[in-house]
């Protein structure tokens, strides 16, 4: 059954009312009021930042976190940063976008058949959440997993996204394979009605080394719009 996008909306609102790690909640607010120099003149959003897409959404893409001068600033996860540039041009290559480009909340960019979202809701300092922070925000991304009943293949960004993943299903019981494959990029693991594809994180340190190039993160999502259509 399809889900209305009123139930994504209002889960979207109650993240971004949570206070419930003060790290995260005391480094965002600070980021906000310092900002980036190029950003002065931004009002930063610097709270929790929920998850973005289509309701009907048959790939999902999970990421680490809100970049503290890109999410955080705009208030819509990867927008504004250079995560977000390589994410929705590749997406867009892929017809999951209608448009490459993604600056801010009323850009005009809208998804469709594909729904983005992040392992942790605030910006951490370093970009490094702890595990027990992201624990405490994983109950968010089950509610979203509920709601997005159409879900068909999950793209985790990182092996930090891969590894929240596989804690929430293994907490569900889904039948996963004894030992976790090893996560590289361009990993498959095929679960009950559902694909797990990995692939590196666009983060300026993979990008800028050329550990991820355009080839390899589009070979991602074209294999993910491939196995969304599948019956």
């Amino acid at each position: 059954m399809r889900v209305g996008p009123e139930a994504l909306d209002g889960l979207r609102d109650e993240i971004a009312e949570c206070r419930a790690c003060p790290r995260l909640v005391a480094w965002r607010e600070q980021v906000a009021v310092e900002k980036r120099a190029a950003f002065r003149s931004d009002t930063y959003w610097g709270r929790p930042v929920g998850g973005f897409g289509d309701p009907a959404a048959r790939v999902l893409v999970l990421g680490l976190a809100p970049a503290a001068h890109g999410a955080n600033r705009t208030g819509r996860v990867f927008t504004g940063d250079r995560s977000g540039d390589w994410l929705y041009a590749s997406m867009y290559r892929a017809g999951f976008a209608n448009q490459p480009t993604s600056v801010s909340v009323d850009d005009g960019l809208e998804l469709c058949g594909a729904y983005v979202t992040a392992a942790v809701r605030c910006a951490p300092p370093a970009n490094q959440p702890t595990r027990e922070e992201r624990d405490q925000c994983l109950p968010f991304f089950v509610r979203e997993l509920a709601l997005l009943s159409e879900l068909r293949v999950i793209v985790t960004l990182g092996a930090f996204a891969y590894e929240a993943l596989w804690s929430v299903f293994r907490d569900q019981g889904m039948a996963l394979p004894r030992s976790r494959p090893k996560f590289t990029h361009g990993l498959e693991v095929d679960l009950a009605e559902r694909t797990i594809i990995g692939c590196f994180h666009p983060s300026q340190q993979n990008t800028f080394t050329g550990k991820l190039t355009e080839p390899m993160i589009d070979s991602v999502f074209t294999r993910a719009r491939e196995l969304s259509r599948a019956v």
